[in-house]
C-alpha cells in the first residue's frame, strides 16, 4: 500500500447511542447539528492552544480501510477524572517570588484560570523538603520524638503564600495532594534525610503522627490537604532526601500506624495513596498491600511516576492497566513526572511537549483518575535544587530578567487540562494507527472532549464521524488538537 494511501485520511467515529442511565455525569450531543470547536497546537507554528476552526457535520459513507481512524463510543464509560495540575514545591514558590508582580499574576492565571489559563485543578506539595528545595529541613527541632516542638513557621515565608495564591487563581478550591521524601534523620537508621536509609521501627508512631501535625498545621492556614502518599519513590536510594520501603513494610506501615493514626485523628476522609514511584513494580506494590484487607481499607488509592528508564527502551504503561484490572475500585494517580537534566539551549524542543502528550494519553487510557506534573515553575537554571538535581518545569522563569518562557510541555498538558474537567468520564477512543494517539472525555456539562496527538512528520487530513456523518479535519505535523463536541 503507497505512503500517500495511508494517509489520504483520518476518521474519527464517534458512536452516539443511547447511554445507560446512571452511567455518564452528562449527556452526550445527541443532534449532528452540534458543532466542533478545534483547539491545535503545532510545531513550527504560532498555533499554541489556538481555535483553528469550527465545524459541522456532513454524510459521509463507511470510511475505507486505508484511512487512519480512532473509534469514540460515548456509552461505554470508565473512570472518573479527579484534576490535572502540577507540584507547588519550594522550588517554585521560591522562583514565583523573586518575580514582579505582574508576573506572578500572569503564571497563576496561565496555569489555575480555566479561561485565560489551563485550568490546573490538581496540586501535589512536599511535607518539608525535598530536592526541589533551597535546603534540607524539617518541622522539629531536635531528636523530638513527641514533636512538641513541630512548626510549618519555614513555609510561611514562600510555599504557603504560593499555594495560597493558586487556589485563589483557581477560584478557591484545588485538589491538594503531600508527599514525604524522607522522615527527620533520627528517625532512620541511616541517620540521614539522604541517601536513602529505613525508618526505625521505634519511631513508626512518631512518623505517622507527624503526618496528623502537618495535615492540620495546613488546614489551619487554609490550606485543605485532600490526600498524602506514604513516601515519594520508596524504591531509590538518592542523593536528596529518600527512604526506602519495601512493599510490605509500606503495607505494615499503612495496616498498624498511618492508617489507624489518620482514623484516630478525625482524618479518616483524607485520601491514601501507597507506592507513589515508578511504573515498573506499580503491580507488585499495589498487590501487596491491596491484598491484605487490613491495609486495603485505608488506601484510596496507588500513585505513580514515569521515571522508568531502564525497563527497555519503553514506557510499560501495560502495568498501569493491570492494575486498573485487578483493582476496579482503587484509583490510579499520576503523582509526579518531568523531564530532567535541564539545559536551557533546548528549553524550545518540541519533544518535551510530545513526552507529555504520549504520557497523559496512555495513562489515561489505561485507567489514570489523575494526573500531576512536577514543578510548575523553575528559574533559568532548572532550579533552585540543593543537590543539582536539575529539570525542566513547563514554565522556567528568568529571576534576573522577569522573563517567562512557556515551555511545549505547557501547551501539551493544556489540552486536557483546560478542555477535560473534574468529573468527566472517560469514553472508548481507539486508534487504528500509531502515528495518532488519542483519548476522549465526557464532560460532566455534556460537552466531549477528544484529545488528537499526531507524532508523525506528515500533515494529515481525517474526518471526525459521529454514527455515519463526519467533518474534515487537519492534523498538522507534531501537533496536539482537543476536539470539543457540543
Amino acid at each position: 500500500m503507497k505512503k500517500t494511501a495511508i494517509f489520504t485520511g483520518f476518521c474519527l467515529l464517534l458512536a452516539c447511542s443511547t447511554m445507560h442511565a446512571g452511567t455518564n455525569p452528562g449527556k452526550p450531543a445527541a443532534h449532528l447539528s452540534k458543532k466542533i470547536t478545534v483547539y491545535t497546537t503545532a510545531d513550527h507554528t504560532k498555533l499554541r492552544i489556538t481555535a483553528t476552526d469550527t465545524l459541522h457535520f456532513g454524510d459521509f459513507g463507511q470510511p475505507p480501510e486505508t484511512q487512519p481512524c480512532v473509534f469514540v463510543d460515548p456509552t461505554k464509560t470508565f473512570q472518573t477524572m479527579i484534576g490535572i495540575g502540577g507540584a507547588l514545591t519550594d522550588a517554585s514558590a521560591e522562583t514565583y517570588a523573586k518575580l514582579p508582580g505582574s508576573r506572578q499574576k500572569e503564571v497563576m492565571e496561565k496555569y489555575f484560570d480555566v479561561k485565560n489559563g489551563i485550568g490546573y485543578s490538581m496540586a501535589r506539595t512536599s511535607i518539608h523538603s525535598c530536592d526541589f528545595s533551597s535546603e534540607s529541613y524539617t518541622y522539629v527541632a531536635g531528636k523530638d520524638s513527641t514533636l512538641a516542638s513541630f512548626s510549618i513557621a519555614h513555609d510561611l515565608k514562600y510555599r504557603i503564600p504560593f499555594i495560597k495564591k493558586a487556589i485563589a487563581a483557581a477560584g478557591g478550591q484545588l485538589i491538594l495532594f503531600a508527599s514525604p521524601w524522607s522522615p527527620p534523620a533520627w528517625m532512620k537508621d541511616n541517620n540521614d534525610m539522604l541517601h536513602g536509609g529505613k525508618l526505625l521501627r521505634e519511631y513508626n508512631q512518631a512518623w505517622a503522627d507527624y503526618f496528623v501535625k502537618f495535615i492540620k498545621a495546613y488546614q489551619a492556614q487554609d490550606i485543605p490537604v485532600w490526600g498524602i502518599t506514604v513516601q515519594n519513590e520508596p524504591m531509590a536510594k538518592q542523593k536528596w532526601e529518600s527512604c526506602i520501603f519495601t512493599a510490605a513494610e509500606e503495607r505494615d506501615f499503612i495496616k498498624y500506624f498511618l492508617g489507624p493514626t489518620l482514623q484516630k485523628a478525625g482524618l479518616a476522609d483524607t485520601k491514601l495513596i501507597a507506592w507513589d514511584h515508578n511504573r515498573d513494580l506499580i503491580y507488585q506494590r499495589a498487590s501487596t498491600i491491596l491484598d491484605d484487607p487490613e491495609a486495603a481499607k485505608y488506601v484510596w488509592g496507588i500513585g505513580f511516576h514515569w521515571y522508568e528508564s531502564w525497563t527497555g527502551g519503553g514506557k510499560i504503561f501495560d502495568n498501569v492497566k493491570r492494575v486498573a484490572e485487578a483493582y476496579p475500585a482503587t484509583h490510579l494517580l499520576f503523582t509526579e513526572g518531568c523531564t530532567e537534566s535541564f539545559n536551557f539551549n533546548t528549553i524550545n524542543d518540541w519533544q518535551w511537549g510530545e513526552t507529555y502528550g504520549r504520557n497523559m494519553i496512555n495513562d489515561f487510557n489505561n485507567g489514570t483518575a489523575g494526573w500531576t506534573d512536577w514543578n510548575i515553575l523553575l528559574d533559568e537554571t532548572g532550579g533552585p535544587n540543593h543537590v543539582q538535581n536539575l529539570c525542566f518545569a513547563p514554565v522556567h522563569a528568568n529571576t534576573n530578567t522577569g522573563e517567562l518562557y512557556f515551555v511545549s510541555s505547557y501547551y501539551y498538558i493544556g489540552h486536557f487540562s483546560k478542555f477535560i474537567r473534574p468529573g468527566a468520564k472517560r469514553i472508548i477512543s481507539s486508534s487504528s494507527r500509531g502515528q495518532i494517539l488519542t483519548t476522549a472525555f465526557l464532560n460532566a456539562d455534556g460537552t466531549i472532549a477528544v484529545v488528537v496527538m499526531n507524532q508523525s512528520d506528515e500533515k494529515i487530513p481525517y474526518r471526525l464521524w459521529m454514527t455515519g456523518q463526519a467533518a474534515e479535519i487537519i492534523s498538522l505535523p507534531h501537533s496536539i488538537q482537543t476536539l470539543i463536541v457540543e
